[in-house]
């Protein structure tokens, strides 16, 4: 259910207040294991779901790492026997 179908309902009656804010609350939250992006405190840009704890760089160093993701991918390709795997 989308957030304009949740609000829909409560404008219709068809939901209680608490009821759509529970909705509204489950569907912010991003799903297990999907990445997604907050700002830190400093400002830097941390990723969360890739491991335990959030990757935080500064957007310059964002920047940096994806201009190199060409040549992490062959980096990896070329080293694929070599690497391991983390399964879920």
């Amino acid at each position: 259910m989308t957030k304009d179908e949740i609000l829909a309902k409560l404008a219709a009656g068809e939901l209680s207040a608490p009821e759509a804010s529970k909705l509204l609350d489950e569907i912010a939250q991003p799903q297990r294991g999907a990445l997604y992006c907050k700002v830190s405190e400093k400002g830097a840009i941390s990723v969360y779901g890739l491991q335990r704890m959030p990757v935080t760089l500064y957007v310059e160093q964002w920047g940096r790492l994806l201009d190199f993701a060409d040549e992490l991918r062959k980096f990896m390709k070329e080293h694929d026997g070599q690497l391991k795997r983390k399964e879920r």
